[in-house]
Protein backbone atom coordinates (compact mmCIF):
# COMPACT_ATOMS: atom_id res chain seq x y z
CA UNK A 1 0.00 0.00 0.00
CA UNK A 2 0.81 4.00 -0.24
CA UNK A 3 -0.07 5.40 2.57
CA UNK A 4 1.34 9.26 2.04
CA UNK A 5 0.94 8.99 -2.08
CA UNK A 6 -2.91 8.10 -0.79
CA UNK A 7 -3.41 10.88 1.71
CA UNK A 8 -2.07 13.87 -0.45
CA UNK A 9 -2.95 12.51 -3.66
CA UNK A 10 -5.72 10.06 -4.09
CA UNK A 11 -8.09 10.51 -0.91
CA UNK A 12 -8.21 14.38 -1.45
CA UNK A 13 -10.40 13.27 -4.98
CA UNK A 14 -13.12 12.40 -2.75
CA UNK A 15 -13.46 16.06 -1.40
CA UNK A 16 -15.29 17.21 -4.78
CA UNK A 17 -18.39 15.34 -3.49
CA UNK A 18 -18.05 14.58 0.43
CA UNK A 19 -16.62 18.67 0.89
CA UNK A 20 -15.57 18.80 5.07
CA UNK A 21 -17.67 15.43 5.41
CA UNK A 22 -14.73 13.69 3.84
CA UNK A 23 -13.61 12.18 7.54
CA UNK A 24 -16.89 10.43 7.26
CA UNK A 25 -16.62 9.05 3.61
CA UNK A 26 -13.49 7.43 4.53
CA UNK A 27 -14.64 5.68 7.58
CA UNK A 28 -17.40 4.78 5.22
CA UNK A 29 -14.83 2.71 2.53
CA UNK A 30 -12.73 1.90 5.63
CA UNK A 31 -15.68 -0.30 6.82
CA UNK A 32 -16.53 -1.26 2.96
CA UNK A 33 -12.90 -2.57 2.42
CA UNK A 34 -13.26 -4.54 5.60
CA UNK A 35 -15.67 -7.09 4.10
CA UNK A 36 -13.48 -7.48 1.58
CA UNK A 37 -10.47 -7.63 3.47
CA UNK A 38 -12.08 -10.44 6.21
CA UNK A 39 -12.72 -12.41 3.28
CA UNK A 40 -9.19 -12.29 1.88
CA UNK A 41 -7.91 -12.93 5.79
CA UNK A 42 -10.16 -16.22 5.99
CA UNK A 43 -9.16 -17.18 2.42
CA UNK A 44 -5.17 -16.87 3.46
CA UNK A 45 -6.11 -18.43 6.32
CA UNK A 46 -7.64 -21.70 4.78
CA UNK A 47 -5.12 -21.66 1.38
CA UNK A 48 -1.71 -20.16 2.32
CA UNK A 49 -0.58 -20.60 -1.84
CA UNK A 50 1.50 -18.27 -3.81
CA UNK A 51 -1.23 -18.01 -6.31
CA UNK A 52 -3.20 -16.37 -3.49
CA UNK A 53 -6.62 -14.86 -5.62
CA UNK A 54 -5.78 -17.50 -8.35
CA UNK A 55 -5.83 -20.16 -5.68
CA UNK A 56 -8.70 -18.83 -4.01
CA UNK A 57 -11.31 -18.49 -6.93
CA UNK A 58 -10.04 -21.91 -7.88
CA UNK A 59 -11.19 -23.14 -5.05
CA UNK A 60 -14.36 -21.44 -4.06
CA UNK A 61 -15.63 -21.32 -7.99
CA UNK A 62 -13.65 -23.51 -10.45
CA UNK A 63 -10.25 -24.10 -11.90
CA UNK A 64 -11.14 -21.82 -15.11
CA UNK A 65 -12.14 -18.71 -12.90
CA UNK A 66 -8.69 -19.29 -11.17
CA UNK A 67 -6.61 -19.28 -14.04
CA UNK A 68 -8.47 -15.69 -15.33
CA UNK A 69 -8.18 -14.36 -11.86
CA UNK A 70 -4.37 -14.78 -11.90
CA UNK A 71 -3.76 -13.91 -15.36
CA UNK A 72 -5.63 -10.51 -14.97
CA UNK A 73 -3.57 -10.03 -11.32
CA UNK A 74 -0.27 -11.32 -12.53
CA UNK A 75 -1.07 -8.80 -15.75
CA UNK A 76 -2.77 -5.48 -13.15
CA UNK A 77 0.45 -6.26 -9.93
CA UNK A 78 3.09 -5.59 -12.81
CA UNK A 79 1.87 -2.29 -14.21
CA UNK A 80 1.19 -1.16 -10.58
CA UNK A 81 5.52 -0.17 -10.54
CA UNK A 82 5.44 1.29 -13.39
CA UNK A 83 2.24 3.33 -12.37
CA UNK A 84 3.92 4.52 -9.57
CA UNK A 85 7.43 4.81 -11.00
CA UNK A 86 5.96 7.79 -13.14
CA UNK A 87 4.28 9.06 -10.45
CA UNK A 88 7.95 9.34 -8.83
CA UNK A 89 9.34 10.77 -11.82
CA UNK A 90 6.89 13.51 -12.28
CA UNK A 91 6.67 14.62 -8.68
CA UNK A 92 10.07 15.14 -8.50
CA UNK A 93 10.80 16.43 -11.42
CA UNK A 94 7.88 19.15 -10.91
CA UNK A 95 9.00 19.74 -7.15
CA UNK A 96 12.53 20.18 -8.04
CA UNK A 97 11.43 22.71 -10.70
CA UNK A 98 9.24 24.60 -8.53
CA UNK A 99 12.02 25.15 -6.04
CA UNK A 100 14.89 25.66 -8.78
CA UNK A 101 13.51 26.92 -11.90
CA UNK A 102 16.56 26.26 -14.28
CA UNK A 103 15.95 22.65 -13.03
CA UNK A 104 13.59 21.27 -16.23
CA UNK A 105 10.45 20.41 -15.07
CA UNK A 106 10.07 17.28 -17.96
CA UNK A 107 13.19 15.88 -16.63
CA UNK A 108 11.39 12.79 -14.72
CA UNK A 109 12.42 9.41 -16.69
CA UNK A 110 15.85 9.46 -14.42
CA UNK A 111 13.93 9.48 -11.70
CA UNK A 112 11.63 6.86 -13.11
CA UNK A 113 14.49 4.63 -14.10
CA UNK A 114 16.85 4.86 -10.76
CA UNK A 115 13.41 3.84 -8.97
CA UNK A 116 13.10 0.67 -11.13
CA UNK A 117 17.09 -0.20 -10.29
CA UNK A 118 16.15 0.13 -7.16
CA UNK A 119 12.79 -2.36 -6.67
CA UNK A 120 14.81 -4.54 -8.70
CA UNK A 121 17.84 -4.76 -6.30
CA UNK A 122 15.50 -5.42 -3.38
CA UNK A 123 13.90 -8.02 -5.21
CA UNK A 124 16.56 -9.62 -6.37
CA UNK A 125 18.21 -9.60 -2.45
CA UNK A 126 15.05 -12.30 -1.40
CA UNK A 127 11.78 -11.67 0.36
CA UNK A 128 13.62 -11.10 4.17
CA UNK A 129 15.64 -8.00 2.30
CA UNK A 130 12.56 -6.32 0.67
CA UNK A 131 10.13 -6.78 2.98
CA UNK A 132 12.74 -5.06 5.41
CA UNK A 133 13.06 -2.05 2.85
CA UNK A 134 9.40 -1.54 2.61
CA UNK A 135 8.95 -2.24 6.38
CA UNK A 136 11.65 1.11 6.81
CA UNK A 137 10.22 2.99 3.89
CA UNK A 138 6.61 2.82 5.07
CA UNK A 139 7.10 3.84 8.95
CA UNK A 140 8.84 6.57 7.42
CA UNK A 141 5.98 8.25 5.34
CA UNK A 142 3.45 6.55 8.02
CA UNK A 143 5.64 8.73 11.17
CA UNK A 144 5.94 12.07 8.54
CA UNK A 145 2.22 12.39 7.54
CA UNK A 146 1.24 11.31 11.92
CA UNK A 147 3.40 13.91 13.15
CA UNK A 148 2.05 16.48 10.83
CA UNK A 149 -1.32 15.41 11.23
CA UNK A 150 -1.15 15.73 15.08
CA UNK A 151 0.63 19.47 14.43
CA UNK A 152 -2.95 20.22 12.54
CA UNK A 153 -5.16 19.38 14.62
CA UNK A 154 -3.05 21.16 17.52
CA UNK A 155 -2.85 24.05 15.59
CA UNK A 156 -6.48 23.92 15.02
CA UNK A 157 -7.59 24.17 18.11
CA UNK A 158 -11.22 25.16 18.85
CA UNK A 159 -11.82 24.59 14.95
CA UNK A 160 -11.76 20.83 16.03
CA UNK A 161 -15.00 19.20 15.85
CA UNK A 162 -16.49 15.65 15.36
CA UNK A 163 -19.20 17.58 13.22
CA UNK A 164 -16.98 16.33 10.17
CA UNK A 165 -18.17 12.35 10.78
CA UNK A 166 -21.78 13.98 10.51
CA UNK A 167 -23.36 14.88 6.67
CA UNK A 168 -23.46 19.09 7.28
CA UNK A 169 -20.46 19.80 5.47
CA UNK A 170 -20.71 17.93 2.06
CA UNK A 171 -20.31 19.78 -1.21
CA UNK A 172 -22.55 21.98 -3.25
CA UNK A 173 -24.69 19.72 -5.32
CA UNK A 174 -23.75 16.37 -3.21
CA UNK A 175 -26.43 17.31 -0.22
CA UNK A 176 -25.89 14.50 2.51
CA UNK A 177 -25.45 11.15 2.06
CA UNK A 178 -25.47 11.08 -1.32
CA UNK A 179 -21.86 13.66 -0.88
CA UNK A 180 -20.61 11.26 1.83
CA UNK A 181 -21.44 7.69 -0.40
CA UNK A 182 -20.28 9.52 -3.57
CA UNK A 183 -17.16 10.69 -2.12
CA UNK A 184 -16.33 7.20 -0.10
CA UNK A 185 -16.22 5.71 -3.66
CA UNK A 186 -12.95 7.42 -4.86
CA UNK A 187 -11.37 6.83 -1.65
CA UNK A 188 -12.17 3.41 -1.37
CA UNK A 189 -9.41 3.16 -4.15
CA UNK A 190 -7.47 4.44 -1.87
CA UNK A 191 -7.53 1.24 0.10
CA UNK A 192 -6.07 -1.19 -3.03
CA UNK A 193 -3.32 -3.31 -1.80
CA UNK A 194 -4.60 -4.58 1.61
CA UNK A 195 -4.41 -8.29 0.18
CA UNK A 196 -0.47 -8.28 -1.01
CA UNK A 197 0.48 -10.26 1.89
CA UNK A 198 -1.36 -12.75 0.50
CA UNK A 199 0.89 -14.18 -2.24
CA UNK A 200 3.99 -14.49 0.09
CA UNK A 201 1.99 -17.00 2.12
CA UNK A 202 4.59 -19.92 1.20
CA UNK A 203 7.53 -17.83 2.48
CA UNK A 204 5.76 -16.87 5.67
CA UNK A 205 6.54 -18.35 9.34
CA UNK A 206 3.08 -19.70 10.01
CA UNK A 207 0.92 -18.56 7.18
CA UNK A 208 -2.15 -20.00 8.36
CA UNK A 209 -1.91 -17.39 11.12
CA UNK A 210 0.27 -14.88 10.17
CA UNK A 211 -1.74 -14.28 6.70
CA UNK A 212 -4.82 -13.66 8.82
CA UNK A 213 -3.38 -11.34 11.07
CA UNK A 214 -1.44 -9.09 7.88
CA UNK A 215 -4.61 -8.78 6.00
CA UNK A 216 -6.80 -7.42 7.94
CA UNK A 217 -3.90 -5.57 10.28
CA UNK A 218 -3.26 -3.76 6.74
CA UNK A 219 -6.71 -2.69 6.49
CA UNK A 220 -7.06 -2.08 10.05
CA UNK A 221 -4.29 0.34 10.55
CA UNK A 222 -3.91 2.09 7.07
CA UNK A 223 -7.93 2.64 7.77
CA UNK A 224 -7.28 4.30 11.22
CA UNK A 225 -3.98 6.40 9.28
CA UNK A 226 -6.23 7.86 6.77
CA UNK A 227 -8.92 8.89 8.97
CA UNK A 228 -6.64 9.97 11.49
CA UNK A 229 -4.89 12.24 9.17
CA UNK A 230 -7.92 13.19 6.50
CA UNK A 231 -9.71 14.44 10.02
CA UNK A 232 -6.73 17.03 10.85
CA UNK A 233 -6.54 18.51 7.53
CA UNK A 234 -9.93 18.58 7.27
CA UNK A 235 -10.26 20.60 10.73
CA UNK A 236 -7.57 22.77 9.87
CA UNK A 237 -8.04 23.79 6.44
CA UNK A 238 -11.90 24.26 7.36
CA UNK A 239 -14.65 22.09 6.85
CA UNK A 240 -17.03 24.06 4.80
CA UNK A 241 -14.38 25.26 2.51
CA UNK A 242 -13.18 21.72 1.95
CA UNK A 243 -14.42 20.65 -1.55
CA UNK A 244 -11.56 23.28 -2.97
CA UNK A 245 -9.15 20.96 -1.19
CA UNK A 246 -6.34 18.94 -4.02
CA UNK A 247 -3.92 17.74 -4.41
CA UNK A 248 -1.76 20.78 -5.96
CA UNK A 249 -1.29 24.49 -5.25
CA UNK A 250 -1.91 25.89 -1.64
CA UNK A 251 -5.23 23.98 -1.10
CA UNK A 252 -3.24 20.67 -0.53
CA UNK A 253 -0.96 18.46 1.92
CA UNK A 254 2.00 20.14 0.23
CA UNK A 255 0.69 23.62 -0.06
CA UNK A 256 -0.59 23.55 3.98
CA UNK A 257 2.99 22.11 4.64
CA UNK A 258 4.73 25.24 2.57
CA UNK A 259 2.50 27.58 4.19
CA UNK A 260 1.61 26.97 7.97
CA UNK A 261 5.31 24.36 8.56
CA UNK A 262 8.21 26.04 6.33
CA UNK A 263 10.46 23.11 5.63
CA UNK A 264 8.54 20.60 6.54
CA UNK A 265 6.71 20.02 3.41
CA UNK A 266 10.10 19.21 2.89
CA UNK A 267 9.75 15.92 4.22
CA UNK A 268 6.10 15.83 3.22
CA UNK A 269 7.54 15.60 -0.05
CA UNK A 270 10.05 12.71 0.83
CA UNK A 271 7.71 11.05 2.42
CA UNK A 272 5.27 10.79 -0.97
CA UNK A 273 8.37 10.27 -3.15
CA UNK A 274 9.25 7.28 -0.35
CA UNK A 275 5.44 6.23 -0.44
CA UNK A 276 6.05 5.73 -4.64
CA UNK A 277 9.32 3.19 -4.30
CA UNK A 278 7.99 1.26 -0.94
CA UNK A 279 4.19 0.52 -2.86
CA UNK A 280 6.31 -0.20 -6.53
CA UNK A 281 8.59 -2.34 -4.48
CA UNK A 282 5.81 -4.20 -2.65
CA UNK A 283 3.62 -4.53 -5.66
CA UNK A 284 6.82 -6.17 -7.51
CA UNK A 285 6.84 -8.79 -4.85
CA UNK A 286 3.01 -9.82 -5.55
CA UNK A 287 3.24 -9.79 -9.59
CA UNK A 288 6.99 -12.28 -9.45
CA UNK A 289 5.27 -14.21 -6.27
CA UNK A 290 1.66 -14.45 -8.24
CA UNK A 291 4.03 -15.03 -11.75
CA UNK A 292 6.11 -18.02 -10.21
CA UNK A 293 3.10 -19.74 -8.71
CA UNK A 294 1.47 -20.24 -12.49
CA UNK A 295 4.90 -21.02 -13.76
CA UNK A 296 4.91 -23.42 -11.35
CA UNK A 297 2.00 -25.36 -12.72
CA UNK A 298 3.04 -24.58 -16.10
CA UNK A 299 0.16 -21.94 -17.45
CA UNK A 300 2.65 -19.19 -17.55
CA UNK A 301 6.57 -19.79 -18.89
CA UNK A 302 8.27 -21.98 -16.93
CA UNK A 303 10.65 -19.70 -16.89
CA UNK A 304 9.27 -17.76 -14.55
CA UNK A 305 9.72 -20.17 -11.49
CA UNK A 306 13.18 -19.72 -11.52
CA UNK A 307 14.63 -19.15 -8.48
CA UNK A 308 17.88 -17.53 -7.33
CA UNK A 309 19.95 -20.90 -5.23
CA UNK A 310 20.88 -18.45 -2.78
CA UNK A 311 18.20 -15.74 -2.38
CA UNK A 312 15.66 -17.95 -3.29
CA UNK A 313 13.80 -15.21 -5.20
CA UNK A 314 12.15 -15.53 -8.38
CA UNK A 315 15.21 -13.48 -10.39
CA UNK A 316 13.39 -14.51 -13.98
CA UNK A 317 10.19 -12.70 -13.16
CA UNK A 318 12.00 -9.80 -11.51
CA UNK A 319 13.69 -9.49 -14.96
CA UNK A 320 10.67 -9.39 -16.61
CA UNK A 321 9.02 -6.88 -13.84
CA UNK A 322 11.78 -4.87 -14.51
CA UNK A 323 11.34 -5.48 -18.24
CA UNK A 324 7.87 -4.58 -18.47
CA UNK A 325 8.14 -1.09 -16.05
CA UNK A 326 10.93 0.06 -18.26
CA UNK A 327 8.74 -0.32 -21.39
CA UNK A 328 5.65 0.85 -19.99
CA UNK A 329 7.10 4.29 -18.49
CA UNK A 330 9.44 5.05 -21.11
CA UNK A 331 6.99 4.44 -23.83
CA UNK A 332 3.91 5.35 -22.35
CA UNK A 333 5.98 8.57 -20.48
CA UNK A 334 7.42 9.55 -23.83
CA UNK A 335 4.40 8.40 -26.38
CA UNK A 336 1.71 10.66 -24.29
CA UNK A 337 3.05 12.51 -20.98
CA UNK A 338 4.02 11.33 -17.56
CA UNK A 339 0.63 12.21 -16.23
CA UNK A 340 -1.73 11.21 -18.60
CA UNK A 341 0.44 7.79 -19.20
CA UNK A 342 -0.21 7.83 -14.95
CA UNK A 343 -3.66 7.87 -15.55
CA UNK A 344 -3.96 5.34 -18.04
CA UNK A 345 -2.52 3.01 -15.92
CA UNK A 346 -4.19 3.41 -12.72
CA UNK A 347 -7.36 3.32 -14.69
CA UNK A 348 -6.20 -0.09 -15.77
CA UNK A 349 -5.13 -1.15 -12.45
CA UNK A 350 -8.23 0.11 -10.20
CA UNK A 351 -10.44 -1.80 -12.95
CA UNK A 352 -9.34 -4.96 -12.82
CA UNK A 353 -8.11 -5.14 -8.78
CA UNK A 354 -12.14 -3.82 -7.88
CA UNK A 355 -12.78 -6.61 -10.50
CA UNK A 356 -10.87 -9.17 -8.43
CA UNK A 357 -12.06 -8.12 -4.94
CA UNK A 358 -15.51 -8.89 -6.37
CA UNK A 359 -14.58 -12.72 -7.34
CA UNK A 360 -12.32 -13.02 -4.50
CA UNK A 361 -15.72 -12.07 -2.16
CA UNK A 362 -17.69 -14.54 -4.23
CA UNK A 363 -15.10 -17.35 -3.61
CA UNK A 364 -15.25 -16.89 -0.01
CA UNK A 365 -18.47 -17.53 0.21
CA UNK A 366 -17.96 -20.45 -2.44
CA UNK A 367 -15.03 -21.93 -0.29
CA UNK A 368 -17.03 -22.27 2.72
CA UNK A 369 -20.39 -23.74 1.19
CA UNK A 370 -18.79 -26.37 -1.18
CA UNK A 371 -15.99 -27.65 0.92
CA UNK A 372 -15.73 -26.19 4.28
CA UNK A 373 -19.85 -26.66 5.17
CA UNK A 374 -18.47 -27.15 8.57
CA UNK A 375 -16.45 -24.56 9.05
CA UNK A 376 -19.19 -22.39 7.64
CA UNK A 377 -20.17 -18.76 9.67
CA UNK A 378 -22.87 -17.28 7.95
CA UNK A 379 -22.03 -13.89 8.90
CA UNK A 380 -18.29 -14.21 7.72
CA UNK A 381 -19.20 -16.39 5.03
CA UNK A 382 -22.08 -15.52 3.09
CA UNK A 383 -22.82 -11.39 4.83
CA UNK A 384 -19.55 -9.96 4.30
CA UNK A 385 -18.86 -11.43 0.96
CA UNK A 386 -22.46 -10.21 0.01
CA UNK A 387 -21.71 -6.66 1.38
CA UNK A 388 -18.29 -6.16 -0.12
CA UNK A 389 -19.57 -7.11 -3.06
CA UNK A 390 -21.89 -4.24 -2.43
CA UNK A 391 -18.97 -2.06 -1.80
CA UNK A 392 -17.13 -2.28 -4.67
CA UNK A 393 -19.67 -2.46 -7.55
CA UNK A 394 -20.12 1.72 -7.78
CA UNK A 395 -15.69 1.87 -7.68
CA UNK A 396 -15.91 -0.76 -10.22
CA UNK A 397 -18.34 1.06 -12.58
CA UNK A 398 -16.64 4.66 -11.14
CA UNK A 399 -13.03 3.36 -12.07
CA UNK A 400 -14.33 2.37 -14.99
CA UNK A 401 -16.00 5.71 -15.98
CA UNK A 402 -19.35 4.25 -16.78
CA UNK A 403 -21.90 6.93 -16.03
CA UNK A 404 -24.08 4.90 -13.57
CA UNK A 405 -24.37 7.49 -10.99
CA UNK A 406 -24.07 11.28 -10.99
CA UNK A 407 -21.07 11.56 -9.60
CA UNK A 408 -19.55 9.41 -11.91
CA UNK A 409 -17.01 10.92 -14.63
CA UNK A 410 -17.15 9.28 -18.05
CA UNK A 411 -13.64 9.06 -19.42
CA UNK A 412 -11.93 10.58 -22.19
CA UNK A 413 -8.94 9.38 -24.46
CA UNK A 414 -6.39 8.20 -23.82
CA UNK A 415 -8.00 7.09 -20.81
CA UNK A 416 -11.09 5.61 -21.77
CA UNK A 417 -8.44 3.28 -24.11
CA UNK A 418 -8.22 1.36 -20.28
CA UNK A 419 -11.57 -0.30 -21.03
CA UNK A 420 -10.48 -1.86 -24.34
CA UNK A 421 -6.52 -2.98 -23.04
CA UNK A 422 -8.33 -4.80 -20.34
CA UNK A 423 -10.81 -6.30 -22.89
CA UNK A 424 -7.82 -7.10 -25.17
CA UNK A 425 -6.03 -8.64 -21.83
CA UNK A 426 -8.60 -11.08 -20.87
CA UNK A 427 -9.96 -12.25 -24.20
CA UNK A 428 -5.93 -13.33 -25.00
CA UNK A 429 -6.41 -15.25 -20.96
CA UNK A 430 -9.57 -16.80 -22.81
CA UNK A 431 -7.42 -18.18 -26.33
CA UNK A 432 -4.41 -19.48 -23.55
CA UNK A 433 -7.42 -21.10 -21.43
CA UNK A 434 -8.99 -22.67 -24.20
CA UNK A 435 -5.96 -24.04 -25.61
CA UNK A 436 -4.83 -24.97 -22.22
CA UNK A 437 -8.08 -26.89 -21.45
CA UNK A 438 -7.91 -28.91 -24.74
CA UNK A 439 -4.07 -29.91 -24.79
CA UNK A 440 -3.32 -30.29 -21.03
CA UNK A 441 -6.33 -29.55 -18.55
CA UNK A 442 -4.29 -30.67 -15.42
CA UNK A 443 -2.67 -27.59 -15.42
CA UNK A 444 -5.55 -25.74 -14.95
CA UNK A 445 -6.91 -27.88 -12.23
CA UNK A 446 -3.76 -27.60 -10.32
CA UNK A 447 -4.47 -23.77 -9.79
CA UNK A 448 -6.71 -24.77 -6.73
CA UNK A 449 -3.43 -26.65 -5.50
CA UNK A 450 -2.33 -25.53 -2.29
CA UNK A 451 1.53 -26.73 -2.30
CA UNK A 452 2.35 -25.28 1.38
CA UNK A 453 -0.17 -28.79 2.13
CA UNK A 454 1.81 -30.89 0.46
CA UNK A 455 5.25 -29.45 2.45
CA UNK A 456 3.28 -30.26 5.69
CA UNK A 457 2.14 -33.70 4.80
CA UNK A 458 6.05 -34.11 4.20
CA UNK A 459 7.47 -32.81 7.02
CA UNK A 460 5.06 -34.82 9.31
CA UNK A 461 6.19 -38.02 7.16
CA UNK A 462 9.39 -37.27 7.30
CA UNK A 463 9.02 -37.10 11.39
CA UNK A 464 6.91 -39.94 11.87
CA UNK A 465 3.31 -38.42 12.75
CA UNK A 466 1.77 -39.41 9.71
CA UNK A 467 2.59 -43.05 7.78
CA UNK A 468 4.93 -43.14 4.86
Amino acid sequence: MAPAAAVAASIPSGAAFAGGSLPLAVLVALVACLFTASCVAELARELPAAGSVATYAARGLHPTVGFLVGWAYVFVEMLVPPLLLLQLGFTAAGTLHAEWASGPADLWWPWSLVGTVVIAAAGYLGVRASARFGTVLGVFEILVFLVFAVLLIVRAGSANTLSVFGTSHTADGYPGAAGVLAGSVYTVLAFSGFEAAAPLAEETRDPRRTMHRAVLGAALGIGAFYVLTTYAMTVYFGPDRFATFGVSGGASWEGVARASYGLFWVLVFLAVVNSTIANANACANVSTRTAFALARIRVLPRLLATLHPRHRSPVAGIAVQAAVAVAAVLGLGFGYDPVTAFLLLATVVVTVVVGVYIVVNLSCAGHFLRSRRAALKPVRHLLFPALGIAAFVPALLTAAGLPVFDFVTELTAPVSYAGPVVGVWMAVGVVVLLVLIRRHPERIAETARVHLDEYDLAAQRRDGIVPR
